[in-house]
């Protein structure tokens, strides 16, 4: 069975938790208090449910939990032409953080670039702060996705690599404490969010490729 804490979350929550028994054995109350407060955030934080994953033809579902910030047309030096739309999903430190692929397919490309730690929500993030891309290539279709830092997020995990095989809503990474999810459709998508949807990743249907 899968632990309910994504693993990038133990080297937080075991020390927290460890910290915390200690000093209520040796009763520091207060200070335990504390350590416990913060073991139960990062737990929260780093927990990792199981998804129902939809089973239909050629659904494309959203790669992270969050709020649709921006949904706009937008190309990529990754993408093999200009005709995509980007959807931009915006996690806080209150959504689930681990990070799904949209379709099943083969990872062609892993790019990290470092940037800047904007917030999130702001729409200069998609180019200017840190961030890790992965291209999917299903055989006939070409979608990107990019895990992208925010203000407090430090650190991305990804553990995708090219060449790998992911199937449809398999976990490939993380952002830590609030970040951006984007992703990348072609044209002739039908796009069934809209601004301001609150969507879950793995099981929240972004759209119907062509």
């Amino acid at each position: 069975m899968r632990s309910p804490i994504a693993k990038e979350g133990f080297i937080f929550v075991i020390p927290l938790a460890f910290l915390a028994a200690a000093l209520y054995s040796f009763s520091y109350y207060w200070a335990a208090g504390l350590f416990e407060g913060l073991f139960l955030f990062c737990a929260w934080f780093f927990r990792d449910p199981n998804r129902v994953i939809p089973q239909e033809p050629n659904v494309i579902v959203s790669p992270a939990d969050g709020k649709v910030v921006k949904i706009i047309k937008e190309s990529d030096p990754l993408l093999p032409n200009d005709n995509y739309t980007r959807i931009s999903v915006f996690l806080n430190v209150f959504n689930v953080h681990v990070n799904r692929v949209p379709i099943a397919g083969k990872i062609e490309a892993v790019r990290y670039n470092k940037g800047k730690f904007l917030n999130a929500a702001n729409h200069k993030a998609s180019l200017d702060n840190e961030q890790n891309a992965i291209l999917l290539d299903n055989g006939s279709t070409k979608i990107l996705v990019k895990q992208i830092a925010g203000l407090i997020a430090r650190r991305i995990v990804c553990g995708a690599k090219e060449g790998d095989d992911y199937q449809l809503g398999q976990r490939f990474g993380l952002i830590r404490f609030g970040s951006r999810t984007d992703i990348f459709v072609p044209e002739g998508t039908t796009i069934k969010v809209k601004e301001g949807d609150i969507v879950s990743g793995g099981s929240s249907i972004i759209g119907y490729l062509k």
